[in-house]
């Protein structure tokens, strides 16, 4: 996107329907712009009437209306700042709404692709970026712009030779602010990547503090978290510098032209062409000018930083999704929950080997049917495509004859339910993280699902009971707690297809019985597929397909494999004849 079309779609998105404001703000930049300039002006009077003249009819006049000005300058500078404020604040707001609404909705594949470390610095850093654009920017653009064009009115109006003189120094700084604009986009992108960075790997930490502390690695990390840290302090420094490279060029140019202007003064004084009072008066205003030549100079940075975050956060509010109803999706209705695999063919990436080649799979509906082979078959894969967390490449899936891929998403996953080996609870109460499943579920179907579980025997001897926060990710509980909190709000959602990813690969022996009874019970009457690589799981099955290299090499029962498939006769040797 160019700059421009960034501007006009932050403009029509965001800052549009913020326009009254944004006028009442500009408004009260006048008032301000107005005030400063007859401080400037207002010492023209002060000496000349007070001091030369000594004009004492106005010895309370003038002092009184220099403090009215700097009254206004004062409230209409807090005034036009705490407008724009309010409009950054709820800009931010919409952006952030935005990137999280398109985050939460985004493909399975755009999530698998980018660090969450990376997402979170979008979702503050480069949208901080983006507000400071739309608001500070445009307030000091408004503020500083009229101010100054006040006070060059007041010097016009003092001598219009010296004014032409200090005019000089608008565009040096104009064209300091350009280079240095430039300078620090490039900086401030280098910096938000490496923010990135840090983030993710602060992220990781946290998550696997406990593998750190086994295999002693605290120096190691400490190490590694230096490095980037001390990038970051270097591309911070870079910009730090590069932000203040401005103060000692704008010093430099305002007193080479304070030295000028006192030089040329002294002769039009000298000359009877300036009057000593005008010449205070001019001053004064081109030092208040100082600070608005200065802000509109550094005015460039904040433009090229708000432009880069919104380089990052656009594309992703932008995002299309490649998983999406098709145009005349219908509501999926359900009756056997058959499943069918017809020539299904799929790949992570374009260009990629095919994770699975030509699959058929026929899942009859209301039983259980187990997928058995090695790490990396493609087991999960088949898994992953029933709910269409990914599209696939060829062929079709169809339940009960009806196409997922003409129905809708949401009548589909309705219909689902997953259980993972990868347990994923929230930092909230049981409560909340069983009904999770279904908020509108009373009190006692959560501790009907909890019971069916076996998950109330460990939730009543909590203190809290129900209530109990569970930390992160459930890092309060066991392995095999959380696995029964996770059945436990599958069994509360009531799907027709229950998907059981390995599902009791955490547990215990001692806690492995009542899972299998929960699982029994979350199972029963329901169209379940079942991935699991300890056989004694699934020997029961109604039908096991076998996958090697994303194909199937082998199905039937269980009898039937252990004579004709090699594969499953290997799995079982191993796992059930030698235990």
């Amino acid at each position: 996107m160019t700059n421009i079309q960034i501007f006009k779609r932050l403009y029509r998105d965001y800052t549009k329907k913020y326009l009254p404001k944004i006028l009442l703000s500009i408004f009260f930049s006048l008032l301000l712009a107005g005030s400063t300039s007859a401080v400037a002006y207002l010492l023209d009077p002060a000496i000349n009437e007070l001091f030369i003249k000594q004009t004492s009819s106005l010895l309370y006049v003038i002092p009184f209306l220099i403090i009215i000005a700097f009254g206004v300058k004062g409230l209409s500078l807090y005034l036009a700042k705490v407008i724009m404020i309010g409009v950054g604040e709820e800009v931010k707001k919409e952006v952030q709404t935005d990137m999280f609404a398109s985050l939460i909705k985004a493909d399975t594949k755009l999530i698998d692709e980018k660090h969450s470390g990376k997402f979170i610095t979008n979702l503050t850093n480069d949208v901080n970026m983006i507000t400071n654009l739309l608001s500070t920017a445009i307030l000091n653009l408004f503020k500083d712009s009229l101010t100054l064009i006040g006070l060059l009115c007041v010097m016009f109006y003092q001598n219009w030779k010296l004014s032409l003189l200090a005019i000089i120094m608008i565009p040096l700084a104009s064209f300091t602010a350009r280079s240095l604009g430039k300078r620090m986009g490039k900086v401030t992108n280098e910096q938000m990547h490496k923010t990135g960075l840090l983030t993710t790997y602060l992220l990781e930490i946290f998550k696997n503090h406990k593998i750190i502390k086994i295999f002693q690695k605290e120096s190691y990390e400490k190490k590694r978290a230096l490095k980037l840290i001390d990038d970051l302090k270097e591309t911070s420094k870079k910009i730090m510098v590069v932000f203040v490279r401005a103060s000692p060029i704008m010093e430099a140019l305002t007193g080479i032209m304070i030295a000028c202007l006192i030089f040329v003064s002294a002769k039009l004084v000298v000359k009877n062409e300036l009057e000593v009072s005008n010449f205070f008066s001019f001053l004064a205003a081109m030092m208040l000018a100082y600070q608005p030549v200065r802000s509109l100079a550094t005015l460039n940075i904040t433009v090229q930083q708000g432009l880069m975050g919104s380089r990052r956060v656009l594309p992703i509010i932008d995002d299309i999704n490649e998983v999406k109803d098709s145009e005349n999706a219908q509501d999926l209705k359900l009756t056997k929950s058959e499943i069918d695999f017809n020539n299904v063919s799929f790949e992570y990436k374009k260009d990629e080997s095919k994770v699975l080649k030509t699959i058929n799979l026929k899942i009859p509906g209301k039983k259980m049917t187990s997928l058995v082979g090695h790490s990396g078959a493609g087991k999960s894969t088949i898994l992953n495509l029933i709910p269409r967390f990914y599209n696939i490449f060829e062929g079709d899936i169809k339940i009960d004859g009806q196409s997922i891929y003409a129905s809708t998403i949401n009548s589909l996953r309705k219909n689902i339910s997953l259980v993972s080996q990868d347990t994923t609870l929230f930092d909230d109460t049981i409560r909340n993280n069983i009904a999770y499943a279904n908020s509108d579920a009373s009190e006692s179907e959560i501790i009907n699902a909890a019971k069916s579980s076996f998950a109330n025997e460990f939730i009543e001897k909590l203190p809290n009971k129900y209530d109990t926060i569970i930390g992160e990710n459930g890092v309060r509980l066991s392995g095999g707690e959380k696995q029964r909190l996770s059945i436990a709000r599958a069994i509360l959602k009531k799907s027709s297809i229950i998907l059981l990813d390995e599902a009791t690969s955490s547990l215990d022996a001692e806690t492995e019985n009542k899972i299998q009874k929960a699982i029994s019970f979350l199972t029963e009457g329901k169209t379940t597929v079942v991935i699991a690589h300890r056989l004694s799981t699934i020997l029961n099955s109604d039908k096991i397909y076998v996958i090697d290299n994303g194909q199937v090499v082998g199905e039937g029962k269980h009898d039937e494999l252990l004579a004709h498939s090699n594969i499953y006769k290997n799995f079982y040797d191993k796992q059930i004849r030698r235990s």
